[in-house]
């Protein structure tokens, strides 16, 4: 990959990455006797996810410094939201992006990436993320495409840290956040996150949410989801973001999956198109809101927008 050596400035296109953020940031409580929970809207993001945030920090710095230039290739191995976020981005860059998947991800997010232009590669189900990051690797190398790394990139959590972050909090009463609750893929969001209000002097608990089967079994890895099947997006063992040494007094809470879809549903029908993984984050985020008492401020990210899950069992019903 050819490096220019000096600093350029980005191309007189893709204005619309500019309205990634500032997203809102709003009190939610599902019932009256529920506590309150302070919730991000990344859904309101371009391309509908927090994982605009990245895709345009990532790209962009890339072009800054030269990796890229206007018809260069991007290639990520993601599930959905972080290819539909990079075809985004690149289609407004005047960038080629190649998202490498695992089989079996809902129909709806291969369509939104190959509507943005760009080239959808699966690799087998049984393969999982693994073989997704394999394969994202290989093309990087054989065709000189720059392979923007997700799970292991420090501009991911530096996207939050520095966007995410400082917005909540401008927003939130009093800029004290007590927890902060996100499910884990990549572990940017919630690394940069806690990293944000640390930095800013809020003795923020981290806390981790993974979604489990109700019967206590692990499933093989299908939708990127190394502990369910129903709840795409979450990852465990694959991010090098996410460690204790960057969360210190991490907490990790199991939410049944079931329960977690529920809150989906829930949340959809107080007017909030969300995905199961928002459903997952607030499960988690009343546990944690619960056990510190109704004077703590607790924020959660709505990562994604309910339209990338229109064929799976969320709306089955």
């Amino acid at each position: 990959m050819q490096n220019l050596g000096v600093s350029r400035p980005l191309p007189h296109v893709g204005r619309f990455l500019n309205q990634c953020g500032p997203t809102p940031l709003v009190p939610v409580q599902l019932h009256p006797d529920s506590p309150i929970i302070w919730c991000k809207l990344e859904f309101l993001n371009p391309s509908g996810s927090t994982k605009d945030r990245i895709a345009r920090y990532m790209v962009e710095k890339a072009w800054r410094v030269g990796q890229l230039r206007e018809g260069g290739t991007v290639v990520e191995a993601s599930s959905g939201s972080t290819s539909i976020a990079l075809a985004l981005t690149c289609a407004q860059l005047g960038l080629k992006f190649v998202a490498v998947m695992p089989e079996g991800v809902s129909h709806e997010r291969v369509l939104m990436i190959r509507a943005y232009g760009a080239e959808v590669i699966l690799v087998p189900r049984e393969s999982g993320i693994r073989g997704a990051i394999a394969t994202a690797e290989a093309y990087g190398l054989e065709h000189g495409a720059l392979y923007t790394r997700q799970f292991e990139n420090p501009d991911n959590a530096e996207a939050h840290r520095l966007w995410t972050g400082q917005e909540i909090l401008s927003q939130i009463p009093q800029g004290m956040v007590h927890a902060v609750v996100s499910g884990v893929g990549t572990g940017g969001t919630i690394v940069g996150l806690y990293s944000a209000f640390a930095q800013a002097g809020c003795r923020t608990i981290p806390v981790a949410a993974r979604p489990i089967h109700r019967y206590g079994g692990v499933h093989a890895e299908i939708e990127c989801c190394s502990f369910s099947t129903r709840v795409p997006g979450v990852v465990d063992g694959i991010s090098k973001l996410y460690t204790q040494e960057a969360l210190p007094g991490l907490r990790e809470l199991d939410i049944d999956e079931d329960a977690a879809l529920q809150t989906t549903r829930a949340l959809i029908r107080k007017g909030f198109p969300v995905g199961p993984s928002t459903g997952l984050n607030f499960c988690a985020a009343e546990l944690i809101a619960r056990e510190l008492g109704p004077e703590a401020q607790v924020v959660t990210v709505f990562a994604d927008r309910m339209e990338r899950y229109f064929s799976t069992e969320l709306f089955a019903q």
